[in-house]
């Protein structure tokens, strides 16, 4: 079979749910499952390079039925071989190489190349995760302000012009559906960057109440929120903005998202000092109580 020489179109950026595709490759992908590769899709895939949102869940109908997508993963051909997930060996947008979405199903599914198909992506577990998500970025902005008094020194800025904790220290940032955990490390260079950290241990409970306000002030002035995108390729690059009291944020992202703070409803945003490995890590845990 012939390995796709585009990048996957993807529509989920504009909040779609729904595709007609062509299968372009299909290849085993181990466990049972073989990988769908079509020329476009509405199913936002796993990205290893920064593993944060889950694949969407959803469905393939072919023509002789419906069957389950077990996964969604980001998979890259330089022309020969297909790498899937962690195996890609380059960077994403890596020239030469094609970057697409392998949709995961059974082993044994009737699809070939050439086939028509629909891809559906399940409409409730989308807007758990993008609610998620959008609760993560307004999260991360809202902590930036809450800590800025602790930098000593100048350091990079976030997208409002306030000391970017979040992007400084971050270590891992997961989405969950109507939440999101992320860790950030305390660690000696975070240190030496002019960051206090010394009584942090002593206000956690007054930091999460501070950080929740400010949250709460941007979802009750019903900020607007949306996808720009540079193209409609997997690979073009997109962004989160979000139109809040203090001005337009603008961060990096290729994930999926509510249209408006609004719909977050109400959120809650709690703290915890755990230790890895004996480097002190801050961990925020932030919960989506989404308006019906």
């Amino acid at each position: 079979m012939t390995l796709p020489a585009h990048d996957t179109t993807v529509t989920y950026p504009a909040g779609e749910l729904v595709a007609r595709a062509t299968v372009l490759h299909t290849a085993p992908a181990g466990d049972g499952l073989i990988a769908v590769i079509t020329d476009t899709t509405p199913f936002h895939p796993v990205d290893a390079a920064w593993p944060d949102q889950p694949a969407d869940a959803g469905t393939l109908r072919t023509s002789t039925g419906e069957v389950p997508i077990r996964d969604a993963v980001v998979a890259a051909t330089d022309g020969t071989d297909l790498h899937l997930g962690g195996d890609i060996p380059v960077r994403k947008g890596t020239e030469g190489w094609v970057f697409v979405v392998a949709h995961l199903v059974d082993a044994g599914t009737a699809v070939a190349e050439g086939d028509q198909v629909e891809i559906e992506a399940d409409a409730a577990t989308r807007r758990a995760l993008s609610l998620g998500h959008t609760a993560c970025h307004a999260a991360s902005l809202a902590l930036n302000r809450a800590v800025e008094g602790r930098w000593s020194k100048p350091a990079r800025t976030d997208a409002l012009g306030r000391p970017d904790f979040d992007g400084i220290a971050i270590a891992s940032s997961r989405i969950e559906p109507f939440g999101s955990v992320d860790r950030y490390r305390l660690n000696k260079s975070l240190r030496r960057a002019g960051f206090d950290a010394a009584d942090l241990a002593d206000g956690l409970d007054a930091l999460a109440d501070t950080v929740s306000g400010t949250v709460g002030e941007w979802i009750a002035a019903g900020s607007a929120v949306r996808v720009e995108r540079e193209g409609d390729g997997l690979t073009d690059r997109r962004s989160w903005v979000a139109e809040l009291p203090g001005g337009t944020a603008r961060i990096a992202c290729g994930g999926t998202h509510a249209d408006s703070l609004a719909e977050l409803g109400a959120v809650r945003v709690e703290f915890e000092l755990v230790d890895d490995a004996g480097t002190p890590v801050l961990e925020m845990r932030t919960r989506v109580d989404a308006a019906s």
